[in-house]
């Protein structure tokens, strides 16, 4: 009810009142003309148009700062009426205007409008939401077409050239580094069709009586481990969109490789593809010690990578006691550098990058790996 309709209740009352109590035929007469005008509204406002809403998006999923469209079809379902109507729909912060006019019955139209793309998460766009108000504009009703969808807009990905090394144990106890891996026994299995006739073992086959094949394992294959500090903490201005995007650049180069790349955040689980966990990825309040002693007992690979900001520096220190469990470790701090850069320890690699375009650059000077 707008405050145009509530002053025309209140009149209707007031005048239908006087009227009847005090023998004032004509302002009953105006009392009742107000409240037809209400009921008139009320009418006009609550009927409901019928209409179709599909909204695609492409893409649906986006890199950040890169172009998408929403693409919005609106039909007219009803078989006599045209439909003139004020409607918006949400995409994001933002509310687009959809024009409606004399929209005949059996015909639709279409509307495209651009999601912002300009920093990194989920985007929701709609429902349509349709205004009804009535002529006199004493009532206005609102109502929401259509299902609303996501738009993913993942972290910039930066290409990475270098990727690290495997390592394995040599007879002497020396840890060699293999880019390529290497490969010994892991255990027996039955034969299958396929099998190659060469990874038969003979001996065994001959004792227990049936033909079986030796699996092998890659014991060097380079195992990347990525720990994303998304502590509140840790950060200042735009460090952690840029620690995403490191970490979305370090993901994508070692799938690229068919490295096998895990990422773990500190104050919350991750489950999904990597490149959306990212994107739904926010701050929070998190226990580092807790997450780096689960790293170390559980020793998920060989290569550690820390992704921090700079609050994250007095950190570093804790995070080099994994050198125990992951014979590489290397740190990057986003969103500062301080005048003297960091020099690289026997404990720890560090990189200091102002964003991400630097973290790569490098990313891919590191001699250490």
């Amino acid at each position: 009810m707008t405050g145009r309709g509530i002053g025309v209740i209140v009149a209707a009352v007031v005048l239908l009142g006087v009227g009847f109590r005090y023998g004032y035929p004509d302002l009953a007469l105006l009392g009742g003309a107000a409240m037809t005008a209400l009921l008139a509204a009320v009418a006009f406002a609550f009927w409901r148009p019928t209409l179709g809403v599909t909204r695609v998006a492409d893409p649906d999923r986006v890199a950040r700062g890169e172009p998408a469209n929403v693409t919005l079809t609106i039909s007219n379902t009803s078989r006599l009426r045209a439909a003139t109507l004020v409607a918006t729909d949400r995409c994001g912060s933002a509310t687009v205007q959809v024009p409606l006019l004399r929209l005949r019955a059996g015909h639709d139209t279409v509307e495209s409008y651009p999601v912002p793309t300009h920093r990194r998460g989920l985007v929701p766009v709609g429902p349509l939401h349709v205004t009804r108000r009535d002529p006199l504009g004493l009532l206005t009703l609102a109502r929401a077409y259509g299902e609303s969808i996501v738009v993913r807009v993942y972290p910039k990905v930066h290409p990475l050239r270098a990727v690290p090394a495997g390592l394995t144990r040599s007879l002497d106890g020396n840890a060699d580094k293999v880019p390529q891996g290497t490969i010994t026994f892991d255990t027996l299995r039955e034969y299958v069709p396929g099998d190659e006739l060469r990874r038969v073992h003979w001996r065994s086959s001959a004792k227990v009586g049936e033909l079986m094949v030796r699996e092998q394992l890659d014991t060097a294959e380079p195992t990347i481990v990525v720990l994303l500090d998304d502590r509140a903490s840790a950060h200042r201005g735009d460090s952690f969109e840029d620690a995403c995007e490191a970490a979305a650049s370090i993901a994508v180069a070692a799938v690229r490789e068919d490295l096998p790349v895990s990422l773990h955040l500190v104050t919350a689980s991750t489950s999904g593809p990597h490149l959306d966990v990212l994107t739904e990825a926010t701050l929070g309040d998190g226990d580092l010690a807790a997450t780096l002693r689960q790293l170390r007992a559980q020793k998920l690979g060989d290569t550690l990578i820390f992704l921090t900001g700079p609050g994250g520096r007095d950190d570093l220190g804790a995070v080099s006691g994994l050198r125990v469990a992951y014979p590489i470790a290397l740190a990057v701090i986003l969103g500062d550098r301080d005048s003297s850069p960091a020099v690289p320890t026997d404990r720890l690699l560090i990189i200091e990058a102002v964003d991400g375009a630097e973290f790569a650059a490098a990313w891919d000077g590191v001699r250490g790996w």
